[in-house]
């Protein structure tokens, strides 16, 4: 292990686990056949994994499991069965996305090292500060940041105890971990479960500017950029790529290794990236680390670039020069693999024979000797054997009593008793100790952790009270309109909040009946501007999608709900925003269906909202979108563009499928689904469980046609809610062109 570095490597199959441990890998992340991110790749089981655990601890690398998924409430009682067999082995640490296992591993698991995915997308202090509180040890930063801004959060996460974690090799996204939603709502296949089908990777009609994949970035490489890691503080330097072959695994994290090896030796970097080239790659850029996001940073095709980079660095025009340069690949590859199988050939991550010689005579202690490849030890009966003509100790009474030793890393193998006087017996109940030494010895002198049991939950009483109305809006032109008796309105704050905060704290002190709210990415001074909006304004509630401003909002003193983007799907995660954090409600996710909500049971005096209409935001990209569809003059995307630009188009996909590309003035690009939701259906089925029902009525430019003014939407919504079921109809004939499937397929 490298003192001030941790190389994190990507393991999603046994093959790749082993490639990155002989590659040199101080750390490797993987994942079970459930609950984590990375469902496409082939994942291993949990027989598997206490021998991968010995195998790379016996070469001093770690090994990071991830539960980097949103927990359905139905799926809470298997998580526990899981963590209760997790807690007992020696894994280094768990990866978690779910507020919900954060907090039920804080509170029941404690010895889990707990890390935040990227799925989290922490990018500001009040993140940190967030995920310190649930026991953190390590947070993921948001690919997107610059080395400014990563300093920045590595030198403030030092001070409260949390190592930063980056990702230097691999897949970009064209989206922010966790706010992307488009494989969700294009197939059901959600990235928050581990089932992105990466429809940014698709081919789309060709744009206005002759592009084919317009959201298809580079991989994202920062081999050059180790100095400006090291002094920004990073400690662990991941590499993504948990669904690629081992000849990738080994080959990136080979590289990566020689040149922290390198640095840490104080001799020359590595500049020859001719191995990284040759495996799997879309060409490479490193220009969010350095804060130059530009149009080079796309590429039109999203399959290997290999053979494309080697082709123009010989200058090879002609299809025999072509042809020789793919077999040159072919062959250097072909090396890799050979490589990787040879040196990964003689690791053996079976399960350990453990024998067990029973030794004993009447007038004498029971004997159990224990016997593994790695060691020996015996445990001893403090009572003596006596005679018995009943129930003796034989085969069988061994074999009821021990063979839960058979735990995933050991394999009862054989138990000798020609050692044992016949007829003879000790109290059963020190057997049963005897075992429970035995596993303690096996576990390294630790005892096994006991098994917790989730209590029932106590539900509380459905409310007999009619859910109220809010609504978002983001111009100050709309407030007259849509303020109606017993309706909040919510306002949708920007994302660069810096650039407007003494307007807006004016509009909110002359509109106090404004219910702020706040956008999920605040990065750097955004945030800041935000926490002191908040301690000029005060307001007596808020809503924010960034955990980072709820943190604040609660050191405040301040209610606050956390949105629909931070993800919520089970009580536990209502549990842990309550009680840690003195949030007062929030939204249910818009992922989840009927029968996921249903289950889900609020603490009492806890508010839950849905959003029952509203543009659905496919993802969210600090990158500029346009370059790609309809072109734009400037050739990077700063923060002049952020707070400025304000500009719509769409793009087809090649089944005809449209999106919407949309800039608002002070927000991030984002895509939206061409038809906005509206679930009517929430309303009538499960309504006693919301305390509010939000409708989103921000100008966001999509093909749903609203016949109808705002105030008069405002008002139909209102009536049906309040039960008229007349007024569904009105509203369905209002709002044309809308969908509801989420709320169908669920998660």
């Amino acid at each position: 292990m490298r003192s001030n570095f941790e190389l994190l490597a990507p393991g999603g199959d046994i093959e790749s686990i082993k490639a990155a441990i002989v590659a040199g890998a101080d750390a490797i992340y993987c994942g079970l056949d459930n609950f984590n991110a990375r469902n496409r790749a082939t994942n291993i089981t949990f027989e598997d994994l206490n021998g991968i655990v010995r195998v790379a601890h016996q070469r001093d690398c770690k090994i990071f499991l991830t539960l980097n998924i949103m927990i359905l409430e139905s799926e809470i009682p298997a998580v526990i069965r899981l963590l209760n067999k997790l807690v007992n082995t020696k894994i280094d640490g768990v990866i978690l996305q779910d507020l919900g296992l954060f907090h039920l591993i804080k509170q029941h698991f404690p010895t889990l090292d707990v890390h935040a995915s990227t799925q989290v997308n922490s990018h500001n202090e009040g993140q940190i500060l967030f995920m310190g509180q649930l026991n953190a040890s390590r947070v993921n930063l948001s690919r997107e940041l610059n080395i400014k801004e990563i300093k920045h959060l590595a030198q403030f996460g030092h001070q409260h105890n949390v190592l930063m974690e980056v990702f230097v090799h691999g897949s970009y996204c064209i989206g922010f971990s966790g706010l992307c939603y488009i494989s969700s709502a294009k197939n059901g296949n959600s990235g928050n479960r581990g089932r992105c089908s990466q429809p940014c990777r698709d081919q789309y009609q060709t744009t206005a500017v002759g592009k084919d994949y317009p959201l298809n970035m580079k991989d994202n490489s920062a081999f050059s950029n180790l100095e400006a890691l090291a002094d920004a503080g990073v400690y662990s330097l991941k590499v993504e790529g948990r669904i690629k072959k081992s000849h990738y695994v080994y080959t990136v994290v080979d590289n990566w290794s020689r040149q922290l090896d390198n640095y840490c030796n104080q001799k020359p970097l590595l500049a020859d990236t001719r191995e990284l080239y040759t495996v799997f790659n879309r060409d490479f850029s490193n220009s969010y680390l350095m804060g130059d996001i530009n149009k080079a940073m796309f590429i039109d095709n999203p399959r290997d670039n290999s053979v494309d980079h080697f082709a123009q660095i010989a200058d090879a025009k002609s299809e025999t020069e072509i042809q020789a340069v793919k077999q040159k690949l072919y062959d250097d590859k072909t090396t890799i693999i050979q490589t990787v199988e040879e040196r990964i050939a003689d690791i053996d991550i079976s399960l350990l024979a453990l024998e067990l010689t029973i030794i004993g005579q009447v007038g004498q202690p029971l004997i159990i000797q224990v016997t593994t490849p790695l060691q020996q030890f015996e445990v001893a009966s403090t009572s003596l054997l006596r005679q018995s003509d009943n129930t003796v100790l034989d085969s069988d009474c061994f074999e009821k009593r021990f063979r839960s030793l058979n735990n995933g890393e050991y394999l009862l193998s054989s138990m000798n008793l020609s050692q044992l006087a016949a007829d003879v017996v000790v109290p059963f109940k020190e057997l049963t100790q005897m075992r429970d030494q035995i596993a303690c010895g096996l576990n390294g002198d630790q005892p096994l952790v006991e098994a917790f049991e989730l209590p029932k939950t106590v539900r509380q009483p459905l409310s007999t009270m009619t859910p109220r109305l809010s609504v978002l809006i983001a111009n100050p032109a709309d407030i007259i309109a849509v303020s109606q008796p017993d309706i909040a309105v919510y306002y949708q704050l920007p994302e660069a909040m810096a650039m407007e905060g003494l307007k807006l704290v004016s509009l909110f002190q002359e509109n106090p009946q404004l219910i702020p709210w706040f956008p999920a990415i605040l990065i750097g001074d955004n945030y800041q501007a935000a926490v002191t909006f908040l301690e000029h304004v005060k307001p007596s509630r808020i809503v924010t999608n960034n955990s980072g401003v709820g943190y604040a909002a609660h050191q405040l003193g301040l209610a606050w709900v956390a949105g629909p983007q931070m993800n919520i799907s089970n009580s536990l995660s209502l549990e842990c925003l309550q009680q840690e954090f003195g949030c007062v409600g929030a939204f249910i996710s818009n992922e989840i269906k009927r029968s996921q909500i249903k289950p889900i049971a609020a603490p009492a005096e806890f508010e839950l909202y849905y959003s029952i209409y509203h543009p659905m935001m496919l993802l969210m990209s600090r990158q500029c979108l346009f370059h790609q569809t309809v072109g734009c003059k400037k050739k990077r995307f700063d923060d002049k563009c952020l707070r400025k630009c304000d500009k719509s188009a769409s793009i087809i996909n090649l089944t005809e499928a449209s999106f919407v590309v949309d800039k608002q003035r002070g927000d991030h690009n984002a895509l939206y689904n061409p038809k906005n939701f509206l679930n009517l259906d929430i309303v009538a089925e499960i309504q006693n469980k919301f305390t509010g029902f939000m409708i989103d009525l921000r100008d966001i430019k999509t093909e749903t046609a609203v016949n109808a003014d705002k105030a008069t939407v405002v008002s139909l919504f209102d009536t049906y809610i309040h039960g008229d079921i007349n007024a569904r109809e009105i509203l369905e004939q209002t709002i044309v062109g809308t969908i509801c499937q989420q709320y169908k397929k669920g998660l």
